[in-house]
């Protein structure tokens, strides 16, 4: 099978659902994709244009009793999100209601000590929405959530992605605002106790990386 480029929104789970296979390590751990996982290292985080080789199903045999119903059963290994919810200082909103919104369904859930929420998606989930509003607490969010579309970190699109999820302001994904976007990483390495030039060098990148979570 020829190599797949890699589209915006997608990640690898999406793809081997695509193509039929029940766990996307076939295609993550095949000897043909070694220098691309070794280039990426998260197989929820691709970039568009990333080419992946695609193995080809391997047949398997089962023996089976003529004249009889038989029942085969394909194990899908789950697929999880999990958002972390801080505060502007970033300590974490513990024990904090919340909503989650998918398909048209909501889901009601609560963060973990760590301020963790986490819930079970479709390998084929694109968009949701999480919204925060616990009595006990001041804040009201309506977050939007795009699966899938977070650009690996060493590319400008991933390191404004991850800047701006941290409440640092540094412009839309898809508009050049050098300015706004030098300034951003300048606050955060501030924050951070990071050399400030206001450059996301690979030191920024790791820290960044880091405090995102992903």
């Amino acid at each position: 099978m020829p190599n797949y480029i890699v589209k915006q929104g997608e990640y690898l789970s999406k793809i081997a659902k695509k193509f039929g296979f029940a766990d996307y390590k076939a295609i993550w751990d095949h000897p043909e994709n070694a220098e691309f996982k070794k280039k990426r290292k998260d197989p929820n985080i691709l970039y568009p244009g990333d080419k992946l080789f695609i193995p080809a199903k391997e047949e398997k045999e089962i023996s089976g009793v003529t004249e009889q119903r038989h029942r085969f059963q394909v194990k899908w290994s789950p697929l999880k999100l999990r958002l972390a919810l801080k505060d502007i200082n970033f300590n974490p909103l513990a024990q904090t209601k919340c909503v989650f919104h998918m398909d048209g369904k909501q889901f009601e859930l609560m963060s973990d000590a760590d301020g963790l929420v986490e819930h079970t998606i479709p390998s084929t989930a694109q968009q949701a929405q999480l919204h925060v509003d616990d009595p006990r607490s001041p804040i009201d969010l309506n977050v939007p959530i795009q699966i899938g579309h977070l650009d690996p970190v060493d590319t400008v699109s991933g390191q404004k992605a991850r800047l701006n999820n941290l409440g640092y302001n540094a412009g839309p994904l898809d508009k050049v605002d050098e300015p706004l976007f030098k300034s951003a990483v300048e606050e955060f390495q501030c924050d951070h106790k990071l050399t400030v030039d206001g450059v996301c060098g690979p030191k920024t990148q790791e820290k960044l990386q880091k405090v995102h979570g992903c």
